[in-house]
């Protein structure tokens, strides 16, 4: 890591950090966020990750951060190309994820001051962006290789900042947490049928269960 990546490291936002979970919000479309996101807040989630992969989330975004940008962060992710990492900056995203692995990605968003979440699961690509001055890499798909994996990271890149997303559940978001996480990334486990009709009564117990077991870690 150079010291010039170092200096431009950007940290990523308070809330983010202090929930330790990151909802991945992969909707059928952008209107049905707001019955979702209201339960997920209620339950004491601070951090959703909106993805591009739901049909208009750019549009929707702007109304979203009115409503809840006060109250949570709100990250653009699945972001796959330079004009849509443009785009979430532009839109006032508070932070990008990215499943891939570029360092020409973590310089625009640093520049614009954005924090990102660049994926990756190969100890090459993960300490490529750490180097490039990500504010933190994504153990991209976690289910692969599971939480001792970070312990393994950790001796070779003892301050890298790292968050398992991919097959994590409520099982295994204590352990990687425990592993030393900063936060877990999670989607179907804790969405289940949400975006699909399911009960939005079983989501909120669901999201207050991670929400819990991550208080349990930090404690």
């Amino acid at each position: 890591m150079t010291g010039e990546a170092a200096a431009r490291r950007l940290a990523l936002p308070e809330r983010t950090v202090g929930s330790r979970v990151v909802v991945v919000a992969r909707a059928q479309r952008a209107e049905d966020y707001d019955a979702v996101l209201d339960v997920l807040l209620e339950a004491g989630i601070r951090s959703v990750e909106l993805t591009l992969t739901t049909p208009g989330t750019f549009d929707r975004l702007p109304r979203l951060l009115e409503r809840y940008g006060d109250s949570a962060d709100l990250g653009v992710g699945t972001v796959t190309d330079t004009d849509q990492l443009a785009r979430a900056v532009d839109a006032g995203a508070h932070y990008v994820v990215t499943p891939i692995t570029s360092t020409a990605f973590v310089a625009q968003a640093t520049e614009a001051g954005v924090p990102i979440i660049p994926g990756g699961l190969t100890p090459t690509e993960l300490f490529a962006s750490w180097s490039a001055g990500a504010s933190a890499v994504k153990i991209f798909p976690a289910g692969v290789v599971g939480p001792s994996y970070l312990k393994d990271l950790r001796g070779p890149f003892p301050d890298i900042v790292a968050m398992p997303s991919g097959g994590v559940d409520l099982d295994s978001a204590g352990a990687w947490l425990a592993a030393g996480a900063v936060a877990v990334s999670v989607g179907g486990p804790l969405l289940g049928d949400a975006f699909r009709g399911g009960d939005l009564g079983a989501l909120r117990d669901r999201a207050a269960a991670f929400v819990a077991v991550a208080a349990q870690e930090a404690a």
